[in-house]
């Protein structure tokens, strides 16, 4: 799949240490697990790593990062 994100999107995410593989498939994402309204995410992570964009809440965890956020609004992965 050929996943597109506006380039104004792209320039917001100024923390990512991921190098956008969400993007080019190079490594698993997280996947949501619920959304509200396309502005709350809540993810279950692809992995242990740290990532700048992940905020604990509860048991679970919120995605801030606006690519990702992106991503799933438009495809729905």
């Amino acid at each position: 799949m050929n996943i597109k994100v506006d380039d104004n999107i792209i320039k917001q995410t100024i923390k990512c240490g991921k190098n956008f593989s969400c993007l080019s498939g190079e490594m698993p994402i997280c996947s949501v697990e619920l959304c509200i309204d396309n502005k709350i995410h809540f993810i279950k992570c692809a992995s242990n790593k740290s990532c700048s964009y992940r905020v604990p809440f509860g048991y679970s965890d919120i995605c801030t990062c606006p690519v990702r956020k992106e991503v799933y609004n438009i495809y729905k992965i």
